[in-house]
Formats: structure tokens, sequence, C-alpha cells
């Protein structure tokens, strides 16, 4: 069972979350919070496995609430709610150990497939949000300036195809599809990539994969 915090400042929003994900058989609410601070100290009390955070809080928003849980509680797992206009908040919220991000409106399948996801170490990644967290990491330097590492040459063609794929924000799934191979045969090749390029997580990857697109081909 995936213990679930839920943490959004408005209520309606928690109980249709919660009437949503309480028909999933593996995912269980532990708990509700209206701000980042209700959510440390909801953490440290249940120990959540997943934390659902929405972005925009007062008193403490997202941002501050992810960097404190991930500081205090490494092992707890954070899902950022999100809408549109949230773009710079969600890149903060990922640079201080946010797993991933979701919009409000994703449809509760969705949103239950990613918090599976998120429990088991994989970066949820949404459209757009890579090109931003790049421009912020790289700090304007021009892609093409950027020396190429050595370790590119230690991916296999299979992988480089993979961390393409990554670089658009694809899920295992999807890149399974792409490729015409098994998921499981995906997992080993990011495992095998992360490891390679000493990388910790798929959001890294992407911006990796991203700075040296053009020789990736």
């Amino acid at each position: 069972m995936i213990k679930v915090l839920l943490v959004d400042d408005q209520g309606l929003i928690r109980q249709g979350l919660r009437a949503l994900l309480e028909l999933e058989p593996d995912l269980e609410i532990v708990g509700e919070a209206e701000n980042g601070e209700q959510a440390i100290n909801l953490v440290a009390e249940i120990q959540p496995d997943v934390v659902l955070l929405d972005i925009r809080m007062p008193i403490m928003d997202g941002v501050a609430a992810t960097k404190e849980i991930q500081k205090r509680f490494p092992k707890t797992k954070i899902l950022v709610l999100t809408t549109f206009d949230d773009d710079e908040y969600v890149s903060a919220a990922l640079q201080n150990g946010a797993m991933g991000y979701l919009l409000k409106d994703t449809p509760s399948e969705e949103l239950a497939v990613a918090i599976r996801a998120v429990y088991k170490g994989y970066t949820q990644l949404g459209p757009g949000i890579v090109k931003k967290l790049l421009t912020q990491f790289s700090n304007g330097t021009p892609i093409h300036s950027t020396p190429v590492p050595s370790t590119l040459t230690e991916l296999t063609p299979r992988e480089k195809e993979v961390l393409r794929l990554i670089a658009t924000g694809a899920s295992n799934r999807e890149i399974a599809q792409e490729l015409y191979i098994s998921e499981g045969t995906v997992k080993n090749h990011v495992t095998n990539i992360l490891n390679t390029l000493n990388l910790r997580d798929r959001t890294q990857a992407a911006i990796w994969a991203n700075t040296y697109l053009s020789y990736l081909n």
C-alpha cells in the first residue's frame, strides 16, 4: 500500500483528489494539509511514501516545503501539483528534490500511475519544463560551446536513443512503444545511462541530454 499525503490550500481540491485516489486499491490517503508548514509536520508524524503537493499556498509554498521535506525526510517522494503558469515554481521545486509534477486537471488514471511511478523512484517530467530547467542549469551558456564529455562515447547506440527520448519527457512506457522494446528493457537502459553518466535521476538525464542533444544523433 502506498501512503499518500494530500497538500493543497483549497479544501474542495483535496476532497476531489481523495475521492478519486481512494478508488485505487493500492493507494491510501493518510492525511491532508493546507500549507507547507502543516505538510512538514504531518510528514514527520505519519511518514507518507508520497506527498502530492500544491505549488502555490499561503504561509509556506510548495517550493519551500519541498526543500525542507527533502532535507529532513529524504526518503519521502514529492509530486508537485501545478497549473500552466507555474513553470518557474516547478523548476525550483524540482531543483529542491521534487520527483516531478502534474497539472491539476490530470485525469485520475494518470495521476494514480504517476504516484506509483514516483513511489518507485521514477521522475515525472511534463512538456516544456525541461527547456526551462536547462536554461537555469546552464546559466545561459550556449549549448554548442559546451565541451563533449568523454562518457558520451561509453553509451551504446540504443542508450543514446533512450536518452534522446528522456530529453522529451517521455515515460518508460512511451519509450518502449517508440523503440518497440519492453518496459523492463527500457528500465535497464535508463539505469545504465544514469550509472555511466554519473547522474542522479531522470531530471538530470533530461537536462544532460538537452545540453548535448546534437551529439546524440
